[in-house]
């Protein structure tokens, strides 16, 4: 028995196991019985059996043992050169292949190097070195991005022949038009997203898909538009024409007239001098700032009357730019923006439903009682750095509008406060006029003021009339306070931290006047004081009993020394988190209260 035993091993196939080896087969103890894990590229990860992410791993070769089972390939974010045709064709299964952030050049690009990705349905190629497109990619595809490449032309097979192609990016390139060909998209007739934006495109190039819903065509050099280059692009929603060189003759008079489902069209920062003819009446948004627009002609609004949006900012309007009623036709209008025209008074005879009026830098000099009746459903209107002046802000100009939430007259030439402010206002900016007197009548009733900004004019304390701050106390409540764990104790060193403020705190600015010291009787439930540019050379300690809430406080650049500020002045303010000295002429030491214990948490049982 003993020597069968011996013999055993020499009576079977093969050489004997050495000392030590396991059999593989074989679950031994404490162990499952699994498959052998699956091949991955060195430092890639494989998360899923059909996924490899070799992104950001600074590769110069493509990467080999990579399993024919990938659907999805991460190579973004390396250093590759050029992708190896006998490497790629072996894995005809890739639905996405990311090859973004790379040194691919034209060269090490294979013509043949997506022929055998018959499955291929996004392919991301931008930020490369590509000077052509590849001449062939796969009829699969639906996204292909070659934007941020060096691209100067593209084949009819690159795009064409792709029925299920939704989108295409070759933005910020050097393509002109000759290297577009006459069927590019031939047989692409599902593409929704084009941009070719950022290239060397002299006109609208003809033969675009017919399916198109975004189209992107700014910063290129286009002059015009070719009679027909838009009549077949039907579902059209959004084009952007921004930052070309667009005349008005390079426009037709029916250029946009086909484009029935257009909602968004920008023609900002081109060279036009009057509004285009023929505009759709789906239109929501028309851009046309910063242009030579002299004019604009009643007409070629009429149809518009769906437009939520006219941007007409930097243009040339004077006197006679805007004719009474132009825009009455405009009856959904939301936002009207004519900043930095040369309109010398409001518009007449705006859309009853304007909700928003932009004129800052503009030449209005007056105010008057009827200029503003027609449009009561105002919430937002911006006068800043105009020429108005308090004789000639009629005291009913602002009568009307019951809605206004936001009234902006910075930069004029304002000495008062304007009479018959709406009770409606939440924010109100006189920054930068020539205020030299503040008094309760004018602000008596605004009930919901939270933002009212004063810098930069010529008040003294002793221009503030008695009970002026009283008429916002009501208003100001409305401010949410935060917890006390939300925002740091602040030391003596400045700190200028707006993340620790409500976004609706009550604020009063009073920066860059002429005040002495800190006005009495500010508003109860003030949150942030502005006070820096002034000369206040001295905090007494009853300088803040009437502003229990304050959370920030700003001195910068007054008159303060050492010792300026009454250690008494701070000690009823638990809620201070910000003191901001710097600038004056010694540094001052702030110390803040302690602050309030939080309360305990109640605990369930």
């Amino acid at each position: 028995m003993w020597l069968s035993l011996l013999l055993m091993p020499l009576l079977l196939p093969g050489p004997p196991p050495a000392l030590g080896m396991e059999d593989a087969s074989f679950p031994h103890l404490g162990e499952s019985s699994q498959p052998p894990p699956r091949a991955c590229p060195l430092r890639c990860s494989c998360p899923r059996a059909d996924t490899v992410d070799c992104a950001g791993l600074e590769l110069r070769v493509f990467p080999d043992n990579i399993t024919r089972a990938a659907q999805h390939l991460s190579l973004q974010n390396n250093q590759l050169q050029e992708l190896p045709y006998n490497e790629l064709s072996r894995l005809s299964g890739l639905r996405t292949l990311n090859l973004h952030n790379n040194l691919i050049s034209s060269e090490g690009l294979p013509d043949e190097a997506f022929e055998s990705l018959t499955q291929l349905q996004h392919i991301y190629v931008a930020h490369n070195k590509l000077s052509v497109a590849p001449q062939f990619l796969p009829r699969s595809l639906r996204v292909a991005d070659l934007a941020a490449n060096e691209v100067t032309e593209i084949f009819p097979l690159t795009f064409g022949e792709k029925p299920e192609l939704r989108s295409v990016y070759l933005h910020n390139n050097q393509l002109s038009n000759a290297g577009l060909p006459p069927d590019a998209f031939h047989g692409s007739q599902a593409v929704l997203t084009l941009s070719l934006s950022s290239n060397q495109l002299s006109y609208v190039p003809p033969s675009l898909p017919s399916s198109l819903e975004r189209l992107h065509l700014q910063n290129n050099l286009i002059s015009k538009v070719p009679r027909g280059a838009l009549s077949r692009q039907t579902h059209l929603r959004e084009l952007y024409l921004q930052h070309n060189q667009l005349t008005d003759s390079g426009l037709h008079a029916t250029t946009f007239s086909k484009l029935h489902c257009l909602e968004y069209l920008d023609l900002s920062h081109n060279q036009l001098a009057a509004v285009p003819a023929g505009l759709p009446h789906t239109l929501a948004v028309l851009h046309l700032g910063r242009n030579r627009i002299r004019w604009v002609e009643a007409a070629r609004l009429r149809s518009l009357r769906g437009l939520r949006y006219l941007l007409l900012q930097h243009n040339q309007l004077g006197a006679a730019g805007l004719p009474a009623g132009a825009l009455r036709p405009l009856r959904g209008l939301h936002t009207l923006h004519l900043y930095g025209n040369g309109l010398d008074r409001v518009p007449q005879a705006l859309p009853r439903r304007l909700q928003v009026l932009v004129l800052p830098h503009n030449r209005v000099t007056t105010l008057g009682a009827r200029d503003l009746a027609a449009t009561p459903s105002l919430a937002e209107l911006n006068l800043a750095y105009n020429r108005l002046a308090s004789a000639c802000v009629h005291r009913r100009a602002f009568h009307r509008l019951r809605a206004l939430r936001s009234l902006d007259l910075a930069g004029n030439q304002l000495t008062l406060l304007p009479s018959g402010l709406p009770a409606s206002l939440h924010t109100l900016r006189l920054q930068r006029n020539q205020l030299r007197a503040l008094e309760a009548e004018p602000l008596a009733g605004l009930d919901q003021l939270q933002e009212l900004c004063l810098a930069h004019n010529r008040l003294r304390v002793g221009d503030i009339g008695p009970g002026t701050w009283h008429e916002l106390q009501a208003l100001q409540v409305r401010g949410g306070l935060l917890g006390h764990a939300e925002c740091p104790q602040v030391s003596p060193r400045p700190l200028h931290s707006p993340a620790c403020l409500p976004s609706n705190s009550p604020v009063l600015d009073l920066s860059h006047n002429e005040l002495s010291f800190v006005p009495p009787d500010l508003p109860e439930a003030l949150e942030e004081l502005h006070l820096q540019g002034n000369r206040i050379s001295h905090v007494g300690p009853e300088a803040f009993l009437s502003t229990p809430r304050l959370r920030a406080l700003f001195l910068r650049a007054n008159r303060l020394h050492v010792t300026s500020i009454a250690p008494e002045a701070f000690l009823g303010l638990p809620h201070l988190r910000v003191v901001d000295t710097t600038g004056n002429p010694e540094p001052v030491l702030v110390q803040l209260p302690p602050t309030a214990p939080r309360r305990p948490r109640a605990e369930g049982p």
